[in-house]
């Protein structure tokens, strides 16, 4: 074990785990999000965040083009606006498609939870293969040629054309807070007040609590559940989006499969702050992130999987509700 290593750094190892974490937990909102109005766990939501990622890349290609290139944040934050519009929409989309194909027909023949939970691991495969066979989609259609930028090496890494450079802006310890931190850890924050706001405050976010909480005597005052799941579907794809999109500007790289290992984390994160919970969310997502950064540190990069989930279990220990136990549907106006 290397504690000085953790110690010398601590710095740079908190602020790398915040970045991380703000990303965890705007995931992780999807998962709480769908498990308080449904009580289920949509697995398939790594795979909407995912889309995103691709989405993302595909906006840089279509306007910049393939050339690689570095550019400060700066230049590029036109561009990342139109990428952020467009993973929002893409993983909205995938989301709002999930429900309808995977979960609303089962919803409709009060099919037991567990078969809801088969379909939404059989939906994540088939998303996942979907974006590996893209090449062979668009060779059906004699599209290869035109969309070579795009479906070319499906499976393999798909990098963003445009590398985004951080820039040092003050330092704490002995580690130099980037443009790239701030903006990753703010938009998080940003986006999940603005969540909790909309749960909290508007006529959806009023609807969707209800039905978290009782959804029969929410349905005999009037409330459209139908409507409110697809609410929540969509809310928590653009999160998703918005997750993607900032994972690309840190990492600049997705692949068909690159949902798994994060989804897996987002959902940890859930479970961590407490299921159904949003501010859970965001707490699981940063405490996770920081852990397993620190994890790393002292036991090596090739632990920092084990770290996550090993402070999963002891956490579920001492407190099975996770850290905030409060669910969605008793959240206070």
């Amino acid at each position: 074990m290397h504690f000085d290593v953790l110690f010398n750094n601590l710095p740079a190892f908190t602020v790398g785990g915040l970045v991380f974490g703000a990303i965890y937990a705007l995931i992780a909102l999807g998962y709480t999000m769908v498990y308080g109005v449904l009580q289920l766990i949509n697995f398939a939501h790594s795979e909407v965040f995912m889309y995103g990622t691709f989405a993302v890349a595909w906006v840089f290609v279509l306007l910049h083009g393939t050339d690689s290139v570095s550019w400060s944040l700066g230049r590029a934050i036109p561009l990342l606006l139109v990428a952020l519009v467009a993973a929002m929409a893409m993983s909205a989309g995938i989301a709002l498609l999930l429900e309808r194909v995977a979960y609303r027909p089962l919803m409709k023949k009060n099919a037991p939870k567990l078969i809801a939970l088969i379909s939404a691991i059989g939906a994540s495969f088939a998303l996942s293969e979907a974006m590996g066979l893209r090449d062979r989609f668009a060779g059906w259609f004699g599209l290869e040629d035109n969309l070579s930028d795009y479906v070319a090496k499906a499976r393999d890494v798909y990098s963003n054309p445009v590398t985004i450079q951080p820039h040092d802006l003050f330092s704490v310890g002995n580690y130099s807070v980037t443009d790239v931190d701030l903006v990753v850890i703010g938009a998080a924050l940003l986006m999940m007040v603005a969540l909790d706001t909309f749960v909290r405050r508007t006529r959806f976010g009023r609807g969707i609590r209800a039905v978290a909480q009782d959804p029969e005597s929410a349905a005999l005052m009037g409330v459209n559940s139908t409507r409110v799941v697809q609410v929540t579907f969509l809310v928590g794809g653009l999160m998703a989006g918005a997750a993607a999109t900032l994972y690309m500007l840190k990492i600049g790289s997705t692949r068909q499969n690159a949902g798994f290992l994060l989804g897996v984390k987002a959902f940890t994160a859930a479970v961590l702050g407490g299921i159904g919970n949003l501010r859970g969310a965001l707490l699981g997502g940063l405490v996770l992130g920081v852990a397993e950064s620190y994890g790393s540190a002292v036991f090596g990069s090739q632990w920092k999987d084990v770290v996550s989930f090993v402070l999963l279990v002891l956490i579920l220990l001492v407190r099975p509700s996770g850290l905030l136990g409060e669910a969605l549907g008793k959240a206070r106006a």
